[in-house]
């Protein structure tokens, strides 16, 4: 095999398993909705003008417009993935055959938040926050068949909030933050030892390591919010969130060759969200609702700063339609539930490693009313995804018609991913 082939082989490969890892934290299902206990609990319907605490800044900046007093909510969201990869085959470069079905590839992850809200007076506030808004974690077994297109996937983001609230009028809010950004990766891929693939360079052998690559790096955006006051039973809010493409470096080792201090360009989708919060007079209850796009068409393909694009991907925007109800039983007890339906950002491309879908949220959750200057929430959410069909290919550009290489390895199958996510959370004012 020739060089530059043997070099175009490298750099297929890589960019398949590269690309499988990083879209885990990129893909709807794994928008990490995370911000605050009281938003899973009602399913986030409503959630960007609710302002029943301090984490309403991480939807909409202007909704700190609403409190007069000193605001803190700290607290946690577990997520679990469980990730369920059916009736699955993988096909050797020799075309032999195995079972790839693995039962669960998912695995819990912790997601703490902070928001702070502290009122200048009655026209400004300012506000400061910290919670996660991307991140994953799965992990396929060192045995699966199917290495290349499993392996581990650890995947973190942070963001830092700083914003502030102005208040025109009673009806009026307006509100601007910045969001500074970190986030952090591990991706490991391996051939099982149970594929059949020739023994010469630089086919990757039974056992041996495809990927292993840690990354890190920061990022910058900004986000904006107004809302609107009907009455003191009805109003709206509508924000909007700029996600800056997040440049990643670290090392790469990929068969035996080191790409020192390379820089992936990871595009990360913008977000603009409408919501309704209607108290209905003289009764205890209340509706709430919203309305939000994700542009993740923007994330198209994953380019690195010296291989060059390494995937396309061809994502489609995703939205979120949620709708809830808050029951204020008693000075005590606050009750919630929600439901929301969330499109998948895949549309035609697909993957194990991704199993991306349409999704079902069922929520409810509780407020318990300490005193009049804190309380304890806590938030349930069953995330129920669909069965997707899944056929992947990993060609060898050596080999084959041009446009129509011979593939090293292939899997087909169906892909479901279901979740579940809790939160915990503490909040008072001052």
């Amino acid at each position: 095999m020739t060089t530059n082939n043997t070099r175009l082989f490298k750099k297929s490969l890589l960019a398949v398993t590269i690309t499988l890892a990083s879209s885990q934290a990129m893909a709807a299902g794994f928008q990490l909705n995370a911000q605050s206990a009281t938003g899973i609990g009602r399913a986030f319907a409503g959630d960007a003008v609710i302002a029943d605490n301090a984490s309403v800044m991480a939807r909409n900046p202007a909704a700190m417009a609403l409190f007069d007093k000193t605001e803190l909510s700290l607290g946690f969201e577990s997520i679990t993935s469980m990730i369920e990869v059916k009736d699955a085959t993988y096909t050797d470069f020799q075309g032999g055959t195995h079972d790839a079905s693995y039962d669960d590839a998912g695995d819990t992850s912790i997601a703490p938040n902070i928001h702070l809200i502290v009122p200048i007076n009655e026209k400004f506030a300012v506000g400061f926050n910290a919670y996660s808004n991307f991140g994953t974690k799965t992990e396929f077994s060192d045995s699966y068949v199917g290495g290349e297109y499993g392996g581990l996937t650890d995947v973190k983001s942070v963001n830092f909030g700083l914003a502030g609230s102005y208040r025109l009028n009673k009806q009026w809010s307006f509100g601007a933050g910045l969001d500074l950004i970190y986030g952090k990766g591990e991706l490991k891929r391996s051939m099982s030892s149970e594929v059949n693939t020739p023994p010469v360079a630089p086919f990757p052998q039974g056992g041996s390591t495809v990927l292993d690559a840690e990354a890190d790096g920061w990022a910058v955006g900004f986000n904006l919010g107004t809302v609107f006051e009907l009455n003191e039973n009805n109003r709206f809010g509508l924000a909007y969130h700029y996600s800056p493409k997040l440049e990643a470096e670290g090392d790469i080792s990929y068969l035996g060759t080191e790409y020192k201090d390379d820089t992936l360009y990871m595009p990360l989708p913008d977000l603009l969200e409408f919501s309704g919060y209607h108290r209905i007079e003289d009764t205890k209850f209340a509706v709430h609702y919203s309305v939000q796009w994700i542009g993740w068409s923007s994330f198209d393909k994953l380019e690195a700063k010296d291989a060059g694009v390494l995937s396309d991907y061809e994502w489609q925007n995703g939205m979120h339609y949620a709708i809830g109800g808050t029951y204020y039983m008693n000075r005590d007890w606050t009750l919630r539930a929600g439901y929301m339906y969330d499109t998948s950002a895949q549309d035609e491309l697909t993957s194990v490693s991704v199993p991306d879908s349409d999704r079902q949220w069922f929520s409810a959750g509780f407020t318990y009313h300490i005193n009049e200057k804190s309380n304890v929430d806590f938030g349930f959410t069953y995330l129920m995804g669909d069965d997707v069909k899944v056929n992947e290919n990993t060609g060898n550009p050596a080999f084959g018609l041009p446009g129509q290489p011979e593939n090293i390895s292939s899997i087909s199958g169906t892909t479901r991913a279901d979740a579940i996510l809790m939160g915990l959370q503490y909040s008072r004012s001052f």
